[in-house]
């Protein structure tokens, strides 16, 4: 999950201490968040403020026991962090994220288009993360909270070639050094991103 803030070395130190996860990687422009490198993590940009919502409703992390820890924590600028106790084999993982939508049923159906597969609980899933479509306005903010949603793919040729033959809006091919990604427009104008890590990728 990737995000604009507008505090950002704030909204780390509320993160690192009150939800327990760590800097991954600290850059100019961005925090790297979470407990294990190669699962679910949160990047926050910065970015002007202030930001708005938008889509975004809240984002789960999943961990095996709340250990006294609060169970939903208020990073502030509306990024709201539950925390889900579950069965985990990796604490802090991606649990779900909630957007709101104009039309849920048909956003489904976009998402299901995008790859993400429609669980027995009528949840969405993709790598063992959920996606809730809440009732509700997403808007068209200009300055979102939410930069786009990351899920690690194979191979991201073959997901643009899906894309293409959908006729899907594609945003951006970005070759990086350590990864290479396809940034697509999901429903509600939400964007994902498909991201491949190439032999070089390393992070700890």
């Amino acid at each position: 999950m990737a995000l604009w803030v507008a505090d950002r070395e704030r909204m780390v130190a509320i993160a690192v201490e009150r939800l327990g996860v760590r800097v991954i990687e600290r850059t100019d422009i961005f925090t790297l968040l979470g407990a294990d490198a190669r699962r679910g993590k949160l990047t926050l940009f910065d970015a002007d403020g202030p930001r708005e919502r938008g889509a975004l409703a809240r984002i789960g992390l999943r961990v095996s026991s709340l250990d006294g820890r609060a169970a939903q924590v208020d990073l502030g600028e509306g990024l709201e962090i539950v925390l889900v106790a579950a069965e985990t084999d990796s604490e802090l993982d991606l649990d779900h994220v909630a957007l709101h939508s104009s039309d849920p049923a048909a956003a489904a159906a976009g998402w299901e288009d995008l790859g993400f597969e429609r669980g027995a609980d009528g949840r969405l899933e993709l790598g063992g993360a959920h996606l809730e479509l809440l009732p509700g306005d997403p808007g068209a903010p200009e300055r979102p909270l939410l930069n786009h949603i990351g899920v690690l793919v194979d191979s991201v040729a073959e997901h643009q070639a899906a894309a293409e033959e959908l006729g899907v809006e594609i945003d951006d091919l970005v070759d990086a050094p350590n990864t290479i990604a396809l940034f697509v427009w999901g429903p509600d104008r939400v964007k994902l991103e498909y991201i491949e890590h190439k032999p070089s990728f390393s992070l700890t």
